[in-house]
């Protein structure tokens, strides 16, 4: 993390405590939003998606695989990301690291638990063949709020995605490489993250922003309104009044984010 100079930190605060933000948005504004689907002729499935001067990449591929023991008649949803060096000076080349890892383990949280697709549906032979689908998140510019860039991507991605048709021919599983289908989505899920920054809550951090605050929020919800995944992040607590307020916003933002899906 780099060190923020006390006068930045103050500058920016006196200004969210006046109700004000550096690029003068609203505090539950975000920036501006742009998505593209099938930007990845080689994956299955992919998008683009920029929040601000943030910007990802998600591909998903399919293959058939084993299921989990405990879970033998449900397909397998995998979700890696991979912090390029080139999207931040601290980003560095090698294992994932900790920022890492929260974000594929959040996305994978958030469309797991919404239960976007019919995994049930992803089950070719019970307990011996299903289909696995891969999520590869790409982060190419890194300018604040990954989480809700990553999770816009990767549903995006998903809606986007075509398997193979696979039938059952003579106990045997025969896969149609011609004839693709899309994935079998239930409904979908989308998230939304605010920083507390001096005493307010601000939607959509910058990456100005996220080097000051002292608290982070992350909430899934599915477009029925139900929530799906919570992270929170930094040592400060939150009140429930803060709570309880960041998700009725992220009532109405989700419902704004869901009008940028294909």
């Amino acid at each position: 993390m780099n060190v923020v100079p006390e006068i930045t930190r103050k500058s920016i605060t006196d200004l969210i405590n006046n109700l004000e933000r550096p690029d003068s948005r609203a505090l539950d504004e975000y920036r501006e939003i742009s998505l593209e689907t099938g930007v990845i002729s080689k994956a299955e499935g992919s998008a683009r998606v920029k929040i601000g001067s943030s910007q990802i990449i998600v591909g998903t591929k399919s293959q058939l695989g084993s299921p989990f023991p405990d879970t033998p008649n449900v397909g397998v949803i995998m979700t890696n990301s991979e912090l390029l060096p080139m999207a931040a000076p601290e980003f560095e080349p090698g294992p994932p690291d900790e920022k890492s890892v929260e974000l594929a383990r959040v996305t994978d949280r958030c469309i797991r638990e919404s239960q976007m697709v019919d995994l049930e549906k992803l089950c070719l032979v019970e307990g011996k063949k299903v289909w696995m689908i891969f999520i590869d998140l790409h982060i190419l510019d890194y300018d604040g709020n990954l989480m809700d860039a990553a999770v816009l991507g990767a549903v995006a991605a998903l809606l986007n995605t075509r398997i193979p048709k696979a039938t059952m021919v003579d106990d045997e599983i025969v896969i149609d490489y011609e004839n693709k289908e899309p994935l079998p989505i239930r409904e979908k899920a989308l998230m939304c993250t605010f920083a507390k920054i001096g005493e307010q809550m601000v939607l959509d951090p910058s990456l100005a922003e996220e080097e000051i605050l002292s608290a982070r929020l992350s909430i899934g919800m599915t477009e029925s309104g139900n929530i799906c995944a919570l992270q929170k992040g930094g040592a400060t607590p939150l009140t429930k009044e803060e709570i309880m307020n960041a998700v009725k916003i992220t009532e109405e933002k989700t419902k704004e984010l869901m009008e940028y899906l294909p």
